[in-house]
């Protein structure tokens, strides 16, 4: 059987905790959602939490609440997934990319501060694979320049930066519970702040702009989380330290065993809790295997794999001219090489074990042309 790169973890305390929901009749938006907002706020150390139906209509409604709109750039990290950038533009907004650092895969300070013009109002962050970006830099850019600051903590549920947790970090934080994040329910989002105006504003644009029931005073959508969802959340909320506990984990002893297999693994920013939404390893050049090799081998080895990402924001055909006239080598060089090895809390002793055997391996395929 494969050891599959991700899995979702969900038991019989979720499934019951749903049952209670359906019995009850309360299945939209109601107190089981208001109980999750508040707990995963206290979770995170923010003031406001505000629940929503995926991770892009968190970002979509965190811009909106910061009153990003046409005319307005906003600068956000090439090498993430999709929606960081299409959340911006579904604002009418234009996203403008900024590189990479070569080590953590993070949006690169350096490079934010060079995409800064006359337009930008904001700068989105992503803790890739669960590692907090450099928020202190980036925050002193935000504040010489007035741009409100936003982290994408889809992959980060409980990293923390310098002993804060994502979600309390910036102006407003940006969550998914996809079924593979490091807590789920289902699929969902959640909008943090400390800012209780722009919580005000995100609850109102996830509710077809209704300051009361009927009363509408702003386009909105309709991005409200239900009671079935949250449901489920609460109990992953309480699931969630063991989770990241074990993904650190198996990720440390990936660390040990593959040191010597050739491979460059994650790299840890000090002062930050890495969570491992995802562990990412780099072929560095004169790899023995190409990439698409390397994963053929190991999936005939009943490994699973991923490319998380492979192409780069500023290459996706949607931006066209826009995206190509931006410059991010790291970006394009990591989309060519990287590859995510199954960490999820539910790869066994046995199973880790068996992937760094079975990744040690392939070093000595490189004079067996069947793996070229």
């Amino acid at each position: 059987m494969m050891i599959p790169v991700a899995r979702p973890m969900v038991g019989e305390e979720e499934i019951a905790a749903v049952a209670e929901v359906m019995r009850s009749g309360m299945l939209a938006r109601g107190s089981v959602v208001a109980d999750f907002e508040s707990r995963f706020a206290d979770y995170c150390g923010s003031a406001h939490a505000v629940g929503v139906n995926s991770g892009t209509a968190a970002l979509h409604a965190g811009l909106l609440a910061a009153g990003i709109g046409h005319g307005d750039s906003v600068i956000v990290p090439a090498f993430t997934f999709f929606a960081t950038a299409s959340s911006v533009s579904l604002c009418g907004a234009t996203p403008v990319f900024a590189d990479v650092d070569q080590r953590t895969f993070n949006i690169d300070p350096a490079s934010v501060e060079a995409c800064i013009r006359p337009d930008t109002r904001a700068v989105i962050g992503v803790h890739l694979f669960g590692q907090p970006f450099e928020i202190d830099t980036i925050r002193a850019l935000c504040d010489d320049y007035g741009l409100i600051l936003i982290e994408d903590a889809a992959q980060a549920h409980g990293a923390e930066y310098h002993g804060r947790r994502t979600g309390s970090l910036a102006d407003i934080g940006c969550f998914s519970f996809y079924p593979t994040k490091n807590m789920t329910t289902g699929e969902g989002g959640m909008v943090t702040t400390d800012d209780e105006r722009l919580a005000e504003r995100a609850r109102l644009f996830i509710d077809h702009g209704q300051s009361q029931k009927y009363l509408h005073t702003v386009i909105g959508y309709n991005y409200r989380m239900t009671n079935i969802a949250a449901a489920i959340g609460m109990v992953q909320l309480e699931r969630l330290e063991g989770f990241n506990e074990r993904r650190i984990e198996n990720a440390h002893y990936f660390d040990r065993h593959l040191a010597g297999a050739g491979l460059v693994t994650p790299f840890v920013a000090p002062g930050v809790r890495h969570v491992y939404h995802q562990y990412v390893v780099k072929l560095p050049p004169g790899y023995p295997l190409s990439r698409e090799a390397f994963m053929n081998a190991l999936a005939e080895r009943r490994v699973g794999t991923a490319v998380h990402y492979p192409i780069p924001l500023h290459r996706q055909p949607v931006y066209g001219s826009a995206g190509e006239t931006a410059s991010c080598p790291v970006s394009d060089d990591l989309a060519a090489s990287v590859v995510s090895l199954p960490v999820h809390p539910s790869v066994t002793d046995e199973e880790r074990a068996y992937i760094c055997d079975a990744v040690s391996e392939l070093q000595a395929l490189q004079s067996d042309r069947w793996y070229k």
